[in-house]
Parts: structure tokens; sequence; C-alpha cells
């Protein structure tokens, strides 16, 4: 790796673990494990199984939630500060900047996921905790190059958290929303739903469905296959470079 990249990387991860997101979250670590061994007491049958589901499906979100917000303020705080003009001066290319920030926060994405899977190893299977955490780091990286390109290009903190919010969202759903327009109860042969379709596949075709990343059910039921887990690597992999890819070309367009 370029010294440059590796030296922004650096201080983008030491930023981070010196501000109060360690803190921030291990308060949400242990809340959601208290909550968790709540669900349990609570549960007629299966405790252990319910403890472990409600746990793995809300650490997931709650992990998304601060790696997104993390880079998100991180970057605005760096443009409102006149941070990013700085670094931009000296003899430095764009795009080494773009991928010295991307390694430092899927450093931080890693530290989260790890972190959010060390109470599954008393809860789950290690081989299907070992399958949570990569996906979860999968879906991070989407999420982190996400956050990064929106930023970029939005420049503000309130239009970047609603795109990156709507984005994730909408790949959540993907898959439901598509089951749904392919089976409808009423009006199949309609225009309207025939140009609902089109749009919807089309979305399927340049979105992840990100509900296929870090499923609750191979904690709770059976792990998946590691040709699936294989499988999501390479799209999460394809989905971060043309997020970079996009966040770069937004940055040589801007005039500071």
């Amino acid at each position: 790796m370029n010294s440059r990249i590796a030296t922004i990387a650096r201080y983008t991860l030491l930023e981070a673990l010196r501000t109060r997101l360690p803190v921030l979250v291990l308060l949400t670590l242990l809340v959601l494990l208290a909550a968790s061994f709540f669900v349990e007491t609570i549960s007629v049958t299966e405790g252990a199984r319910q403890q472990a589901g409600f746990y793995a499906a809300s650490m997931r979100l709650a992990s998304v939630f601060i790696a997104g917000l993390y880079v998100l303020v991180s970057v605005t705080r760096e443009f409102n500060d006149k941070g990013l003009d700085i670094v931009l001066a000296l003899d430095l290319p764009r795009s080494h900047y773009i991928l010295g920030k991307l390694a430092g926060f899927l450093a931080i994405a890693v530290l989260i996921a790890a972190a959010a899977c060390l109470p599954l190893a008393w809860l789950a299977a290690p081989q299907a905790v070992l399958q949570w955490a990569v996906s979860l780091v999968l879906e991070l990286a989407i999420v982190v190059a996400l956050a990064l390109f929106c930023v970029i290009t939005f420049s503000q903190l309130t239009p970047a958290a609603s795109f990156v919010l709507a984005f994730y969202l909408l790949a959540r759903a993907l898959t439901a929303i598509r089951l749904m327009s392919a089976h409808p109860l009423t009006g199949a042969d309609t225009l309207s739903h025939q140009v609902i379709s089109f749009v919807v596949e089309t979305l399927a075709l340049v979105m992840p469905a990100l509900d296929a990343w870090t499923q609750t059910a191979w904690l709770v039921n059976q792990h998946a296959a590691w040709s699936a887990i294989a499988q999501l690597t390479w799209q999460s992999a394809l989905y971060v470079v043309l997020l970079a890819a996009a966040a770069m070309f937004d940055l040589y367009r801007k005039n500071f």
C-alpha cells in the first residue's frame, strides 16, 4: 500500500479510537445484550435461540447505524474545519485521500463487527458466529463506502445521511419488493404494473439485496454454506470498488 494512503488510514483509525466511538459501541453492545437476557427470561420456549436472534438482529442494525453515521460525521467535520483543504493543498492525489479514508473506515468496520460478535460466541455455534461476523464486515464495508461517497457528493450531513438511510432500507426490502411485484394480487397486465416491475428489476441489477447479508437464521437455525459467503464477498468487493470510484470522481470534479 502507498505510504500516503497508509498514513491517512492510520490517522483515520486513530481518530476513531480517540473519540467516543469505542464507548458508544461498548454501551450499545451492553444495552442490547442486557435486553437479550430479558427476552430470554420472558420466552416460553427456546429462550437461548430467542436471545441469540434478538441480539444478532438488533446489533446488526446498530452496527450499521454507528458505522455509517461515524463516516458521515467524520468527513463532514473535515469539510467544515477546512482540514480537507489543507490535506489537498499538499502534494497528495485526491484518489489517495479517498483510498486512505476508505481503508481507515474499513478497519473501523472490522473492529465494530468483531466487538458485535463477541457475545455470540456463547450463544451460537462457532461456525455460524464466524459466518455472521464475516458477513457483517462485508455489509459494513458497503455501508461505509456508500456513506463516504454520499458525504463527498452532497458535502452536507443531512442529505448524505438521508440518502444512506433510504438506500439501506430499500436494499434490505428489495427482495420482498421483487416478490410482490412478480406476484401481484390484481392488475398484473396493467401498464402501471409493468412499469413498476421494470423499475424494480432495474434497481435489483444495480443495488445489493442486503437481506442476504448477515442473516440471523444462520445463528438460530442452520449455518450458511461457505459458497454463499464467498458469493457475498465478491459482491461486496464489487460494490465497494464502484462506490470508491464514484467518490473519487466526485472529489476530482469539486473545486476547493
